[in-house]
């Protein structure tokens, strides 16, 4: 049986569209800063990416700033916005976040990932201009924070906001302005498109200065070459909002299949944060007993690729942090992510249970 990839918060499959206008991007060349023929047509290549990327998502085009990638977007925008001011970062974020915001004070989160809003309260009470960062997607349990909620303490306190919108992107109806938030960072790869190119969407108003210096690329806000080909990937990559519903809801039943599957046969194991809105696509499993490592590899020699936590870790496996933060204790070093691709096959649940079974069973025998 051809081996089946359950691992997209990794990287999504590049999606077809995506694909062919990278290649195009490609084979057409050219500078976008350059003046002659080629160097226009590359800019517009650029800005119509531009456009694309800042109607889908509610700003303008001239706060969408290109960045090489998700991490770059995010630290862009703590560096930036976060000058003079106290950096409050949420227990459960990504590692880009909490490496760019390390001496920030933490904000926990409840037993189902989400964002712990008194505790945010307070802190914000103690004074002092703030920057904010919360997710809008834990990129290991899919749980979603209550932004709309927490944006609104963040303008009761005079805070700013930054959302890494990275794993909810393309995912989920997103709106810096209905999400109430002053920055978004997005990734290429997570949206199906290739890797090399994300992008930092701004409030109009807030500007910030480089942490790249250069050629005055990106209105000064990042300097050098565009990566054109991952950038028109990234915009090609933005399904139709119509498109993008349908697509989750898709993958929110193979996920719910999944869940009751796991549930039926092993009522020792736990999804973390089920009851707290999640990703469509995602999981979070914990097997008691089964370290995540040797549940990773038993499940890549039957040829299912899953992980375990951040895929941002040096392609290391240890206990979660994400879900120590959740009160998980000894499971956090136990659990398993499922992600399912845009295109996950239909019997992707029933081929995965099978091969979860046996691991179970032979680790379970292992263990007696």
């Amino acid at each position: 049986m051809n081996p089946l990839y359950l691992d997209a918060n990794a990287t999504e499959p590049l999606r077809p569209a995506a694909r062919a206008a990278a290649i195009a991007a490609l084979e057409a060349g050219g500078n976008p800063s350059s003046v002659h023929a080629a160097g226009r047509a590359a800019r517009r290549l650029l800005e119509t990416a531009r456009e694309a990327v800042a109607a889908r998502f509610g700003v303008r085009p001239r706060d969408t700033v290109f960045t090489g990638g998700g991490t770059e977007a995010n630290a862009l925008a703590i560096r930036g916005l976060g000058r003079g001011r106290r950096l409050l970062r949420g227990a459960t974020e990504h590692p880009a976040v909490l490496a760019a915001a390390e001496a920030g004070e933490t904000i926990p989160v409840h037993p189902d990932g989400t964002a712990d809003l008194e505790a945010l309260a307070r802190l914000l009470a103690e004074g002092g201009p703030a920057l904010v960062c919360l997710m809008a997607a834990n990129n290991e349990t899919g749980v979603l924070h209550p932004l709309a909620e927490a944006a609104a303490l963040c303008r009761a306190a005079g805070a700013l906001l930054h959302v890494d919108a990275v794993q909810a992107a393309g995912r989920l109806p997103l709106s810096l302005d209905a999400l109430g938030a002053d920055s978004l960072a997005l990734s290429g790869h997570k949206l199906g498109g290739p890797a090399g190119a994300g992008a930092l969407l701004l409030r109009p108003g807030l500007d910030l200065p480089p942490l790249i210096a250069g050629g005055g690329q990106e209105r000064g806000r990042r300097g050098g070459t565009e990566p054109l080909p991952a950038i028109a990937g990234l915009a090609a990559a933005l399904l139709p909002p119509e498109t993008a519903a349908a697509e989750a809801a898709r993958l929110a039943a193979l996920r719910d299949r999944i869940e009751a599957g796991i549930a039926a046969m092993a009522p020792e194991a736990v999804i973390a944060g089920a009851a707290a809105p999640r990703l469509p696509n995602t999981s979070c499993i914990l097997l008691p007993g089964a370290p995540a490592e040797t549940q990773v590899i038993a499940l890549d020699l039957a040829g299912f690729r899953v992980s375990a936590g951040a895929a941002c870790s040096s392609g290391k496996v240890a206990q979660s942090p994400v879900l120590a933060a959740m009160g998980h204790g000894a499971l956090a070093g136990c659990g398993l992510r499922v992600s399912l691709p845009w295109d996950a096959p239909e019997d992707a649940p029933e081929r995965f249970l099978a091969a979860w079974a046996a691991m179970r069973m032979r680790l379970g025998q292992r263990a007696a």
